[in-house]
């Protein structure tokens, strides 16, 4: 039987107990909008019975107002110093499934904390752009809060998806196809590929 000292955690797959590396602390999830990032967070952290976060909301708790109040009001240069200093914080809560915004891999203070900070595993959901695309585009169908106004020019949306997915791969330890995979379905990808981990 498995001690607290051997794993960091257990979680329920189907019909069979998953191990976690006695190591891991934390698991960041990076990738495009649409990639599912805050629905398979969430259910990864239900599974492993952790704390999930989202950063862009941390953030705007931490500075009492939302992204494009902030962007506006302190343009992008010390929006991104914003971001940098919320992730170092969000980095250091233990036991915690971490949804990082689709920017803040672009920084190279970010990068830096992600992969020097102990105990921090990157997994990237991956998918094609049209696929992202269209995901965003019934979101912001459906509720007027999933409105992305990046997402207004497809080129642009395009040209920033092509300069960020080389980042997302480098980062990640596990990267799991999302195009064909229901939020469950990438949670359970996800535990299977960190049970295989050294």
């Amino acid at each position: 039987m498995p001690t607290t000292e051997s794993i960091a955690a257990e979680a329920q797959s189907g019909t069979q107990t998953i191990h976690l590396p006695a190591t891991l602390q934390r698991i960041v999830l990076t990738g495009f909008m649409g990639a599912g990032k805050t629905s398979v967070g969430r259910l990864l952290a239900e599974l492993l019975g952790w704390e999930f976060l989202d950063l862009d909301t941390h953030l705007e708790g931490r500075a009492g107002a939302s992204i494009a109040a902030l962007f506006e009001l302190h343009g992008e240069p010390n929006f991104r110093r914003l971001e940098s200093s919320a992730l170092a914080n969000a980095l250091a809560r233990p036991r915690t499934i971490l949804a990082l915004g689709g920017g803040t891999p672009e920084q190279l203070t970010n990068r830096l904390l992600l992969e020097q900070t102990p105990g921090t595993l990157v997994v990237f959901l991956d998918a094609p752009f049209e696929i992202l695309f269209d995901r965003c585009m019934l979101q912001s169908f459906a509720s007027p809060d999933h409105i992305r106004p990046v997402l207004a020019s497809p080129a642009e949306a395009e040209s920033r998806f092509r300069t960020r997915h080389p980042l997302y791969k480098r980062l990640a330890r596990v990267t799991v196809a999302t195009a064909a995979l229901t939020p469950a379905q990438a949670a359970e990808s996800i535990l299977q590929a960190l049970s295989r981990l050294p």
